[in-house]
């Protein structure tokens, strides 16, 4: 009963984060239909406090029959203690164009992120607060000749603030061959001088059910609701994704 009230509670919260932010009269919201497939690895090596951190992201858009995204995400983690982690990494995205308002041509983006996370427990949930700075070179394009070429990055800054919950539905614990259910939100704001009219940049709501494989692999079926603010500040996107992933612990050498 205490897991249950606190996941109503969460998804109750997380429902109406992102009416936070009001829309200005004139303002377009367009829904999109996408699908993510990804794979997170954290990946001990033989027996340091270090981790490699593998992340790949398929993002589709129309269901799955187009790109939206490319995302290719390592990094290193350093286990502090069990439950605080630090990360710094670099990730490559691919933007492409898709929705009823497009970006002008696909673009490439470099990110590079540090990030702290914090794990702890209420009663049989395993809570999470994820706190992630982002610096990215976003590629502005031009068409010249025929050909499409980076004409010049544009720097910006973003702060990512995770909260996210973990229940078993199988005893106090989530073991091997268990089930449970992941919801998270997760709030983006844009900052720096290049910065147009999207501070806020984006929510993320997100609600799955999961199964726990071994010791060291989990699997999750989910939706997220992506409410991501266009950088001329007057479209948002609503974008209903199906996501679907695979995590894994599993070490890298004795």
């Amino acid at each position: 009963m205490l897991s249950l009230s606190i996941l109503r509670s969460i998804t109750l919260i997380f429902a109406g984060a992102s009416l936070l932010f009001g829309q200005a009269p004139g303002t377009v919201i367009a829904p999109n239909t996408n699908s993510w497939f990804m794979y997170f690895g954290d990946h001990r090596v033989k027996k340091s406090r270090f981790r490699l951190h593998l992340e790949s992201q398929w993002r589709r858009h129309d269901v799955a029959s187009a790109w939206q995204q490319l995302l290719v995400r390592p990094g290193v983690n350093f286990t502090w203690t069990p439950n605080v982690t630090f990360t710094a990494g670099y990730g490559f995205i691919k933007t492409h164009r898709y929705g009823e308002f497009p970006v002008a041509q696909p673009f490439p983006e470099h990110r590079f992120f540090e990030q702290a996370s914090l794990k702890h427990s209420i009663g049989p949930v395993e809570i999470l607060h994820r706190h992630r700075l982002e610096q990215r070179l976003l590629g502005e394009m031009l068409l010249s000749g025929g050909e499409l070429r980076v004409d010049r990055w544009r720097h910006e800054n973003r702060y990512r603030y995770m909260l996210r919950a973990n229940v078993p539905l199988q005893g106090g614990t989530i073991d091997p061959g268990e089930w449970y259910v992941g919801v998270y939100n997760e709030l983006m704001m844009n900052f720096g001088k290049n910065v147009a009219a999207n501070v806020f940049d984006q929510n993320r709501a997100y609600g799955a059910l999961g199964y726990r494989i071994s010791k060291t692999e989990r699997f999750e079926v989910g939706y997220m609701n992506q409410y991501l603010q266009q950088r001329n500040g007057r479209i948002y996107e609503s974008n209903h994704t199906l996501q679907v992933s695979l995590w894994s612990t599993a070490s890298f050498g004795k």
